[in-house]
C-alpha cells in the first residue's frame, strides 16, 4: 500500500493556469491517483510509515511543499523543495507545450509527433530531477515522477 490515494493541491495565491495547463494538471491528477509508487523510506531507529497516503502540494515561502499524511491524516512527513532546480526543465517544458498546442491546431501529425517526443523527453528530464530532489526522502517510480512533475509545473511561480 505504499501509495497516493488522496491528493490536495493548493494554488491560492498563483494566477489561474489556461485551460491547457488546467486540462494537463486533471490528466496528471487522474493518472497518479489511479496508479502511482510512493513509499517513504524508514529513519534512523523509526521504520517506514506504511501507506496508503495522503498528499497535499503548495507553496510556502517561496519553496515546493510536499505535506504527507496517512489516509487518516496523521501527519507522516513534509520536505521543502527549492524550485530553482527545476526552473529551466519548467520553463522549457511550458514552451514545448505551447508549441504543442499550437502545432496540434494547424502542422500535420508528423510534425505534432516530433514536437510530442521532444514533450515527452523535458517531461522525463523534469521527472528525473524530481527523482533527485526526494532520493533518500521519497521512493517513486518514473511514471507517478512525471506526473508529480506536471504538478510542480502548475505550482512553478514563475513560468
Amino acid at each position: 500500500m505504499s501509495r497516493i490515494t488522496r491528493l490536495d493541491i493548493d494554488d491560492s495565491g498563483l494566477p489561474p493556469p489556461s485551460p491547457e495547463i488546467e486540462q494537463e494538471r486533471r490528466v496528471a491528477v487522474f493518472d497518479l491517483l489511479e496508479d502511482n509508487s510512493f513509499a517513504l523510506p524508514g529513519r534512523e531507529d523509526a521504520p517506514a510509515p506504511e501507506g496508503p497516503f495522503a498528499l497535499k502540494l503548495f507553496i510556502r515561502d517561496g519553496r515546493l511543499v510536499f505535506d504527507t499524511c496517512t489516509e487518516a491524516g496523521e501527519k507522516v512527513a513534509e520536505f521543502h523543495l527549492s524550485f530553482g532546480p527545476f526552473r529551466q526543465a519548467v520553463k522549457d517544458y511550458f514552451q514545448i507545450c505551447a508549441s504543442y498546442y499550437e502545432a496540434v491546431k494547424k502542422l500535420p501529425p508528423s510534425q505534432i509527433e516530433a514536437i510530442d517526443m521532444a514533450r515527452r523527453g523535458i517531461h522525463n528530464e523534469g521527472a528525473r530531477i524530481l527523482q533527485e530532489r526526494l532520493d533518500g526522502k521519497v521512493v517513486l517510480d518514473i511514471d507517478t515522477a512525471r506526473r508529480l512533475f506536471t504538478l510542480v509545473c502548475v505550482l512553478t511561480p514563475v513560468k
